[in-house]
């Protein structure tokens, strides 16, 4: 039963229940004498995520930052560049919280004084808390504006390609229609006769959303989709890539050829007739451009489905009979965003909309196509087009931009030009960065390469709960709190329900909430009450909570609780949720696309986009087109490096978020990442189950513990992200098994330059000799100011 009152009921002798909501999901933790010491599911999520094990062992963890700490060589040397940053052994002095906020807003000003606000980076990621007030992100945004402005980064390594090209393919309004507005498992389960999933639709991924999921109901869509007869065909390197009960046929193509399959399942449809050209003639312009490069008048080479059997290693039967398959009843064509993080990942995305297309299909309830399914846990769940409560930003008054997966190319080359969508950009010359909220040291590729990056600015400071690797890189670290440790409120877009999150534990040390750190920072800069606007952490709560109410009974007509009667409630439905086949995206514009256009420059689906064409890019071209990639099997550094390791996203975590906890550290292989292999990629390296491997390549190189499976194709490995960077050891890169350490900077391509550490060529073999243990969980110990 949910709790209806601020006190904390008792659940057993000692043993306190509070509520909380995390990115993984709603739940519940028990605290016994000031410590957490268990979690239990939420009651109303049906298929609670096992990731909420991991919480009591992080929230009271040796490696939180209990007090302010600034690096010794910062604090004895001043501001400026300093390669040792970073360094194992760096050396913190603690200090207290008025000196803390006095050196910040003190190298704040200096900065803007001396390189303006372009010379500052706002870094954060935006996972660190589901919170919508304690949302680090917004939190160090409105901190920075208010400071004077500071540069951003554009695009996610999620999904940059999708969030660049889609806009220009479908129009904006559009390509937010994809990712937020796709069609429910409830309306696929109804309508949809086949899903093809490019990616798969793998599980653990569900359990993951912005802001949380109040129910998880991924799961239980796919297994009621399937026993009413939904068929799947999963197009994957991993076979347990979908669920069990799915029934999914496997095509395990080589990795990065989706775009080859796609090509050959258009030609099919266009030779033998079965596209839908009414269709394609009234809703899109470029179809006859895609048609001439599928069927060779392009370039003298037919995408056959016997030329794409050389690239995809799938036979060319397979990929006729399913063409026809597809055009035979509803079908829906999935690409998860694992797919487009890579070399030319914009291609992908662009062969399956084409694709999509053909079938005629889109804007059906169940039909067309879609980017999402598999990859987060909001997709097919439902919308909350009233929006939830937000925690404003304000302005920035600086106008400069980099693409996140830039980040260390922006820091390593200041005033060098780059392309981005359309544009000549310079990297501007940072001189502080200023991080909360995210771990670029996991997220980010070549970490050797990011080392040398975060070597440059003057100053580096971090806003952290814990001792990441990114707190490490960081000259002044200020420790913040944890959800558990203040109040908030949670949901996330397509969610049932807004939660009230209680405070179940006091700060550890010294912590304090973000905002009140910069609050207290702002203060000494003068701007404590352009900060705050008058308001504490509690009245910004309730403004955001009033606005917000008040904004659904003006869309909705909703009469929702004031913001005391929410909180003594313990939460409030959501109001206005879509949840039905009216999610069918692009459902107006295929009704009328004369009274519906799309916001494209010719108002229709944008197959060949004159506007990209026009851009130049000889790796993003004006319509799809097969780029083989290189670290694919069979390319030439494959001769060097002949095994593809999958980077994809963890099962254990949240990206690297409570890597030390309970469920994640049950599936390691003696406290390292596991790698999984092929029985016979295996065998051939003389490797079994639970050995120590040297994963590596021209980059860099790991140690992780060997998993044999089957459940994927041969001459591919998979590493999952997350492993917290352990860069101790002289012998290898990282004696943890962050596969970061292995993958490539380079864009997808000039026109989204998104994140391709999806996939990256490598050479697995035995580690003989005494391995260097994992130090990654072993904090620094700072130093008093006196030493």
């Amino acid at each position: 039963m949910r709790r209806t009152s601020d006190a904390p009921p008792r659940d057993t002798a000692g043993t306190e229940a509070y509520p909380t909501s995390s990115h993984w999901g709603a739940y519940e933790v028990l605290v016994e004498n000031g410590r957490v010491v268990g979690t239990r599911p939420d009651p109303g999520d049906p298929d609670p995520s096992p990731l909420i094990g991991n919480t009591p062992a992080a929230q009271h963890h040796p490696t939180r930052v209990a007090r302010p700490a600034v690096r010794r060589r910062w604090l004895d040397n001043g501001p400026g560049p300093d390669p040792e940053r970073g360094a194992p052994g760096d050396t913190y002095v603690e200090v207290d919280w008025d000196t803390a906020a006095e050196l910040v807003a003190a190298e704040l000003k200096r900065v803007h004084r001396e390189h303006g606000g372009e010379a500052v980076f706002g870094g954060s990621y935006g996972w660190g808390s589901a919170g919508r007030f304690h949302h680090s992100q917004s939190q160090l945004h409105r901190f920075l504006n208010t400071a004077g402005g500071y540069t951003r980064s554009r695009a996610t390594y999620s999904h940059a390609a999708v969030e660049v090209l889609f806009p220009h393919l479908v129009g904006p309004p559009g390509a937010h229609a994809l990712l937020e507005r796709a069609p429910t498992w409830e309306a696929i389960a109804e309508h949809t006769d086949l899903i093809v999933s490019f990616g798969g639709l793998r599980l653990s991924n569900t359990w993951i959303s912005s802001g949380g999921r109040a129910a998880h109901t991924a799961a239980a869509g796919m297994r009621e989709a399937a026993a009413r007869g939904l068929r799947t065909v999963s197009v994957s390197p991993l076979k347990d890539d979908t669920i069990e009960e799915m029934g999914a046929e496997w095509l395990p193509a080589a990795p990065g050829t989706d775009t080859a399959v796609m090509l050959a399942l258009t030609n099919v449809l266009i030779e033998e007739g079965l596209a839908d050209r009414a269709f394609l003639d009234r809703y899109t312009v470029g179809a006859d451009v895609v048609r001439r490069y599928a069927t060779g008048e392009t370039d003298g080479v037919a995408k056959t489905p016997e030329w794409a059997e050389t690239i995809c290693e799938l036979p060319a039967d397979t990929l006729r009979s399913l063409a026809r398959r597809m055009a035979a009843g509803r079908t829906l064509v999935n690409v998860g965003w694992s797919v487009q993080r890579t070399q030319y990942g914009e291609q992908p995305l662009w062969a399956g909309l084409a694709l999509a297309a053909c079938l005629g299909q889109i804007g059906l309830p169940g039909g067309g196509f879609a980017t999402g399914y598999g990859s987060m846990g909001r997709y097919g769940g439902g919308a909350t087009p009233g929006g939830l409560p937000r925690f404003p930003k304000g302005a920035n008054p600086v106008d400069r931009h980099i693409p996140v997966a830039h980040t260390s190319e922006m820091l390593l080359h200041p005033g060098e030009e780059f392309d981005f969508d359309g544009e000549r950009l310079t990297y501007p010359d940072i001189r502080l960065v200023a991080w909360s909220g995210g771990n670029p040291f996991h997220h980010h590729q070549d970490l050797s390469r990011l080392t040398r990056a975060f070597g440059r600015p003057d100053t580096v400071l971090v806003v952290e709960t814990h001792w990441t690797a990114t707190a490490r890189h960081a000259d002044i670290v200020l420790p913040s709190t944890t959800t558990l440790e203040r109040e908030d409120m949670a949901a996330s877009q397509g969610d049932l329900r807004l939660n009230v999150m209680r405070r179940a534990v006091a700060p550890y040390g010294e912590a304090r909430d973000e905002f009140e750190i910069y609050r207290a920072v702002t203060a000494r800069m003068g701007l404590e009450k352009e900060f705050t606007e008058g308001r504490t952490a509690q009245g910004w709560m309730r403004h955001m909570y009033e606005l917000w109410r008040e904004r659904q009974h003006d869309m909705f007509g909703a009469d929702l609780p004031s913001y005391d009667a929410f909180r003594e409630a313990g939460g409030v439905d959501l109001p206005g949720r879509v949840n039905d086949e009216a999610m069918a995206a692009f459902a107006e514009f295929r009704e009328d696309p004369v009274a519906h256009p799309l916001q494209t420059p010719s108002g229709r689906i944008e197959l060949f986009s004159a506007t990209i064409a026009g851009f130049g890019y000889a790796d993003c071209p004006g319509y799809p087109i097969w780029l083989p990639a290189e670290e694919r099997l069979g390319s030439a550094r494959a001769r060097r490096w002949p095994l593809l390791l999958l980077a994809n996203q963890p099962k254990g975590r949240l990206h690297s978020q409570q890597d030390m906890g309970a469920y994640s550290a049950s599936l390691k292989v003696d406290g390292r990442a596991p790698v999984r292999m092929h029985p016979d990629d295996a065998a051939a390296r003389g490797l079994a189950d639970g050995d120590l491997v040297r994963v590596h390549n021209d980059r860099g190189s790991l140690l992780a513990g060997v998993r044999v499976s089957a459940d994927l194709r041969p001459g591919v490995a998979q590493l999952s992200t997350g492993a917290w960077y352990d860069p101790s050891s002289t012998e290898v890169t990282c004696a943890h098994g962050n596969p970061n350490v292995l993958t490539g900077v380079a864009g997808t391509s000039r026109l989204a330059q998104g994140s391709t550490g999806q996939h990256v060529l490598v050479e697995i073999e035995a580690y003989r000799g005494d391995p260097p243990p994992v130090t990654a969980f072993t904090p620094p110990v700072p130093v008093p100011p006196s030493s």
